[in-house]
């Protein structure tokens, strides 16, 4: 008797793989390998959190009706037009639902997130990453990639796990000379921590076309990555798309005031921003102090690159770090096998793991 057997792509969907947080043998490490927040969560939006604890027995409001009007205050844009979900990982995946299937292709740059091709797998359709330039997602690389076939393109900016960012005039560019028919889909999980002048949201090509939708995630300068909520916002048609697939109830009401409660807090984001500019300056200016190349960074963590020499290759500073209870994140599975991903902690995590990457790169390890 035949046994059951799932749709003939999905054995080959590779599993995420997220980022490490125990060393075997070392009760107590840092953690630096998942772009979590160095400041944690807003004090208001905790409270909000244990306030909404008695709501807990009841089903949280389906569309997040609070949430987006925190959304829509903030961003000075219709309420209407927001989707709110499992982390923006859940919104990649709705996206991937509703504008691609088998016989389709969706691009994203060599190094973007992997989710991107993971989600693209999950419905059929054929992941197609495209060069970039410099660890920098390049626009005409993508423009090339597009065939007939092509229906979803994404984008990080800035991007995981280079941290490059397309600037605006050639986001602007790459939407005017993609196809209508074309959804692009900007993630922009990091975009708090840009502060580049020709950086910009992609909120305005979403809210005056009809075909782009911009993400974002409370899980990283918002430190609300346990609860696991993100948004989508673009166009009406792209939004009823994804509410008619979106699970109901997918986000719970102490998630969606906690995340309300944290939008609201600026003077809490504008402290996690001014530490995060302090220590990613301070990071790239002793690592290239090494000898180490780092691309400048828009994100919460940095990327060195080691040397390919036996005993100075990004493994054995990867092992050297994690001997001392440090973790940062290899990034082999990206195509970046000689690179490190760095997360900016705390005052106290980023001496510790810079003062053993000194060791490290003057012989401590040998």
């Amino acid at each position: 008797m035949a046994l059951p057997q799932p749709k003939p792509w999905v054995l080959a969907i590779p599993l995420y793989e997220p980022g490490k947080s125990q060393v075997r043998g070392v009760s107590r490490v840092i953690k630096l390998s998942s772009n979590e927040a160095a400041l944690g969560p807003s004090p208001k939006a905790l409270a909000a959190y244990d306030e909404a604890k008695a709501s807990v027995a009841t089903y949280p409001p389906g569309t997040s009706p609070e949430l987006k009007a925190a959304l829509a205050e903030v961003h000075g844009l219709d309420p209407a037009r927001f989707t709110c979900g499992c982390g923006s990982g859940e919104i990649i995946n709705l996206m991937c639902r509703a504008y691609a299937a088998p016989g389709d292709e969706v691009l994203y740059t060599a190094h973007g997130f992997s989710l991107y091709p993971i989600y693209a797998q999950s419905v059929g359709a054929t992941p197609v990453a495209v060069p970039e330039t410099n660890l920098t997602a390049d626009v005409d690389a993508i423009l090339a990639g597009v065939t007939e076939r092509t229906t979803l393109v994404f984008i990080a900016n800035p991007n995981n796990p280079t941290g490059t960012y397309m600037c605006a005039s050639e986001m602007q560019r790459l939407r005017r000379q993609l196809r209508e028919d074309v959804v692009l889909a900007v993630d922009e999980a990091y975009a708090e921590f840009a502060d580049a002048e020709d950086f910009e949201s992609a909120i305005g090509l979403a809210r005056t076309t009809e075909n782009t939708l911009v993400m974002r995630t409370f899980s990283k300068i918002h430190g609300l990555a346990s609860l696991r909520i993100g948004w989508g916002f673009g166009a009406q048609g792209l939004i009823d798309s994804m509410e008619r697939l979106r699970a109901p109830f997918n986000v719970t009401r102490p998630a969606q005031l906690a995340a309300a409660a944290s939008l609201r807090d600026r003077a809490h984001i504008e402290r996690a921003q001014e530490h995060n500019r302090k220590w990613r300056q301070i990071a790239v200016q002793r690592l290239r102090g090494h000898g180490l190349k780092v691309a400048d960074s828009a994100a919460n963590f940095v990327l060195p690159e080691f040397s390919t020499v036996p005993g100075r290759t990004a493994a054995d500073a990867d092992a050297f770090l994690q001997s001392k209870g440090l973790i940062v994140r290899r990034v082999d599975n990206y195509g970046l096998p000689n690179h490190l991903r760095i997360t900016i902690g705390n005052d106290a995590e980023m001496t510790a793991v810079l003062d053993a990457l000194t060791a490290f790169m003057e012989g401590g390890h040998a």
